[in-house]
C-alpha cells in the first residue's frame, strides 16, 4: 500500500509488561483487515511476538513492525516490549513514531514502566495518548484509572471514548466524538442507561477541544456546543501541542473499542509531514523538509538478524522517495549502496515494494555493510541524521567458552550480537583479562546466552566480573635503586634515584626530570621515564595499575661502558616499586553514581539494602505516581549483582541506571580481602 506522507501514521504501541499491547496490535491487524484474525498470545501465531524466545516466553522482547489501511491511511504500528531489559528497542521505536498509543490496564492502573515511559515521551515532546485496556477484567474501574492517570502523570486527560459497565458487565464503549455506542453488532444510539454519564463527557469533551484553539473557545463560549469535526480539530492540536492527552478504552481480547481506536488513528493522531534536523558533512544543522519532493534520504533505526533470512536493516525514509535503484550513499563511509529489493513488512512477512514515500518504514534485507544509525542519502544532498541515544547498561558478566576451540565463534556471535542489540556490549578487560558482556538485566544477558547456545551450539560459563581497581600513594616515599649485572661481554649498570609523591585524583601520572649536574645523561632519562611507566601498570599492594602519582628522578649514577637504556629502565623500574612502598600504598575502588526507581512501598528495604552496600545516599525524590527516584554513590563491588537484588527487593518492578564516577581508596579489613583474593588467584594459577 503507497499513500502520500500526509496519510501515513506511525504509532508506537508502548506499555508496562502485560497490560496487553501485542493483542492489542493482532486486534488492530484483524479489524483493519491486514490479517484474517487475531491470534491469542497463548497460541504462539500472533503478528508481533514472532521469534523462537517471544514465543517461548510469550512476551514481546523486540520491536515488531506491522501495517493496516484505516480510512485512507497507511497505519504503520510499532509494536514494543514493556520489560525495562528490552528499552533499547522502545527507544529505537520512538524514534521513528510521530504518535504512541501508552496501554494501561484498566484493572493495575499506573505502574513503573507506565511512569518511566511517560518521562521519556514528555522529554522528547511526543504527541502521545492512552488506551485503557483490559475493561473486561475483574478488578476494571475506568474512572478509577483516569484518576490514577492525572494524579500520577500530571497532564490533563480527557477521555474519547467511555466504557459501558465494565469487568462482568462490560458491553462495549460509547464514541463521545461521534455520539455513538460501539457494541457486538456495531454503532448503535447510546443506550438510556448510558445517556447521563455521555452527556458529561462529552460536555467536558467539547471544553477540552476548545481549549486548544481560539477559534473554537470563541464558538464553544457563544454557542455552547461544537460539531464532531471541531471536536476532532481541537483534540489533534491539543494533543500535539501537548495541552491534553485523549484517553480511549476497551477490550483488546476481544476487540472491544478498537474500531474507535483506529478512528481516532486516522483523524487524531500526526502524519510525518513536516521539518526534521540533520547534520551537513561539517557537522552543522540543516533542516530538511519530511516530504517526497526533496532529496531521497533514511535512517536505519533497527538491525535483526534472523537466521534464514538474514541480516535486516529497517529504516525510515527521511525524505524523498526511496527505490530500489535509488542511488544512495552511506554518510558514514561515503560509499554507494546499491539494493536489487526493498520490502515492507507484516511482522516477521517481507512483502516487496516498488517504492517507499518519506514519512514510511521499510527493509532491507542481507546488507553486508548497513549497520543501525547509519544514514543514506542521495548522493548530491549530503546528510546524516541523528544516532540514536542509548542508556549505559546495567548487568554484566564475565564469559568464557567452555571449549578452547570455540572461543573465536562465541566472540564472532557476541560482535554480531552488539550490531543489532545497541544497548548489549561486549568489552575484553586487559586488567583483568575477562571478556565482559554488558546489556540491561538479567532477562536481557540470559536471553542473549540462550540463543548462543540454541544457534551456535556453543557452551559457555559465566561469572561476576572481576572489579578492575587501581592503586595509588597517600604520601611522599623515595628510594635508590642500582642495576649491576657483569656478564662475560660489556655488563649492566645504572643507578637511580627517585622521588614520588600522590597527584590530586584524576591526574593520572605525571614525570620530572629534576637532575641538576648531568649525574644521567639526557639520552637515558626517556629510558627513565619507560621504567616508572611500566612499574606503574603492577602496584606494589595487589598487582592493579598505579594512578595519581609524580615520580621525579632526582639523582643517579652511570657508567661509561656498562651502562644502557635496558639498564636504566630496569633500575627505575625498582626504584619506583620501592619508592612507592614507602609512600603509603592505598588500593582505590571504582563508585558509581547510581539512580533508582521504586514503588514507595519499597523505599525502606531499597534503603537498607543501600547501606548494606556501603552506599551513600545523595538524596531521594518523589517523582509522581507513588514512585521514588533515589540518587547514590555506590563501590562496583557492591553493584556487580544489583540487578538481581534489586528484583528480589522489590518483586521485579524496580529498576535503576548506573554510571562511573571516580576513584576512591579502600583500606583496613575489605582491602585485606581484595588482596587475599589476588594473592589466592595467583596461586591457583601457578
Amino acid at each position: 500500500m503507497s499513500v502520500p506522507t500526509t496519510a501515513l501514521r506511525n504509532v508506537a504501541v508502548a506499555g508496562h509488561g502485560g497490560t496487553g499491547k501485542t493483542t492489542l496490535v493482532e486486534q488492530m491487524l484483524a479489524t483493519g483487515g491486514a490479517i484474517p484474525k487475531a491470534e491469542r498470545v497463548e497460541t504462539g501465531r500472533t503478528t508481533s511476538d514472532f521469534t523462537e524466545e517471544e514465543i517461548a516466553r510469550k512476551i514481546s522482547i523486540h520491536t515488531s513492525l506491522s501495517h493496516l489501511a484505516w480510512k485512507d491511511r497507511k497505519v504503520n504500528l510499532l509494536d514494543t516490549p514493556g520489560s525495562a531489559d528490552f528499552v533499547g528497542e522502545v527507544i529505537a521505536a520512538l524514534r521513528v513514531a510521530e504518535s504512541t498509543v501508552l496501554v494501561v490496564g484498566a484493572d493495575v492502573g499506573v505502574q513503573i514502566e507506565t511512569l518511566k515511559l511517560w518521562r521519556r515521551l514528555s522529554r522528547a515532546e511526543t504527541p502521545c495518548f492512552i488506551f485503557i485496556n483490559k475493561m473486561e477484567k475483574e478488578r476494571a474501574d475506568f474512572d478509577r484509572t483516569v484518576a490514577d492517570l492525572r494524579e500520577k502523570l500530571k497532564a490533563s486527560f480527557v477521555p474519547v471514548t467511555i466504557p459501558i459497565s465494565a469487568a462482568a458487565e462490560f458491553k462495549g464503549v460509547i464514541d463521545l466524538v461521534e455520539g455513538k455506542a460501539y457494541l457486538d453488532g456495531g454503532p448503535v444510539t447510546v443506550p438510556d442507561a448510558a445517556k447521563d454519564a455521555y452527556e458529561a463527557a462529552r460536555a467536558a469533551l467539547m471544553e477540552a477541544a476548545a481549549e486548544a484553539d481560539d477559534k473554537l473557545i470563541e464558538k464553544f463560549f457563544a454557542e455552547g456546543t461544537l460539531s464532531a469535526d471541531e471536536i476532532r480539530r481541537g483534540l489533534a492540536q491539543g494533543m500535539r501541542a501537548g495541552k491534553l492527552v485523549p484517553v480511549l478504552c476497551g477490550a483488546a481480547i476481544t476487540g472491544a473499542g478498537v474500531p474507535c481506536l483506529l478512528d481516532f488513528l486516522a483523524w487524531g493522531c500526526p502524519s510525518p509531514a513536516g521539518e526534521a534536523k540533520g547534520m551537513a558533512a561539517d557537522g552543522t544543522e540543516v533542516v530538511r523538509k519530511v516530504a517526497e519532493d526533496g532529496p531521497a534520504s533514511l535512517f536505519v533505526f533497527k538491525t535483526a538478524l534472523d537466521q534464514f533470512t538474514g541480516k535486516i536493516s529497517y529504516f525510515k525514509v527521511m525524505s524523498g522517495r526511496v527505490a530500489a535503484d535509488s542511488d544512495l550513499v552511506s554518510a558514514r563511509e561515503g560509499k554507494k549502496e546499491k539494493f536489487s529489493k526493498i520490502y515492507t513488512c507484516q511482522g516477521k512477512k517481507i512483502e516487496d515494494a516498488a517504492d517507499i514515500p518519506a514519512g514510511d518504514l521499510g527493509l532491507f534485507t542481507k546488507s553486508a555493510t548497513l549497520r543501525t544509525n547509519d544514514t543514506l542519502h542521495s548522493s548530491d544532498a549530503h546528510i546524516r541524521w541523528p544516532d540514536l541515544e542509548m542508556p549505559t547498561p546495567v548487568h554484566s558478566l564475565a564469559i568464557e567458552a567452555k571449549a578452547k576451540k570455540d572461543e573465536d565463534k562465541m566472540n564472532q556471535t557476541l560482535q554480531r550480537t552488539t550490531e543489532e542489540d545497541l544497548t548489549f556490549r561486549i568489552a575484553f578487560e586487559k586488567e583483568t583479562r575477562e571478556m565482559v558482556i554488558s546489556g540491561m538485566g538479567e532477562l536481557h544477558i540470559q536471553m542473549i546466552l540462550e540463543k548462543i547456545k540454541e544457534h551456535q551450539k556453543i557452551e559457555v560459563e559465566t561469572h561476576v566480573p572481576k572489579v578492575a581497581y587501581r592503586e595509588t600513594i597517600q604520601g611522599k616515599g623515595d628510594a635508590e635503586y642500582t642495576h649491576k649485572k657483569q656478564t662475560g661481554g660489556h655488563g649492566q649498570y645504572a643507578k637511580v634515584s627517585l622521588e614520588v609523591q600522590a597527584l590530586p585524583r584524576g591526574e593520572q601520572y605525571k614525570f620530572t626530570n629534576a637532575i641538576f649536574g648531568g649525574s644521567i645523561s639526557k639520552s637515558y632519562i626517556p629510558a627513565v621515564e619507560k621504567g616508572v611507566v611500566e612499574a606503574m601498570e603492577a602496584g606494589v599492594l595487589a598487582g592493579y595499575p598505579v594512578v595519581d602519582v609524580e615520580a621525579r628522578v632526582v639523582d643517579g649514577k652511570e657508567h661509561a661502558v656498562d651502562s644502557s637504556e635496558l639498564a636504566f629502565k630496569l633500575a627505575a623500574r625498582e626504584a619506583f616499586r620501592e619508592s612507592m612502598r614507602k609512600a603509603k600504598p592505598v588500593l582505590l575502588e571504582p563508585v558509581s553514581n547510581l539512580t533508582v526507581y521504586i514503588d514507595d512501598q519499597y523505599l525502606g528495604d531499597v534503603l537498607s539494602d543501600l547501606s548494606g552496600k556501603r552506599g551513600k545516599v545523595l538524596g531521594q525524590n518523589p517523582i509522581g505516581g507513588g514512585i521514588q527516584e533515589i540518587k547514590a554513590q555506590v563501590p562496583q563491588a557492591e553493584l556487580l549483582r544489583y540487578a538481581i537484588d534489586l528484583k528480589a527487593l522489590t518483586s521485579g518492578t524496580g529498576s535503576f541506571e548506573v554510571e562511573f564516577d571516580h576513584y576512591s581508596p579502600i583500606s583496613g579489613r575489605i582491602a585485606d580481602e581484595v588482596i587475599k583474593a589476588v594473592q589466592a588467584a595467583k596461586a591457583e594459577a601457578e
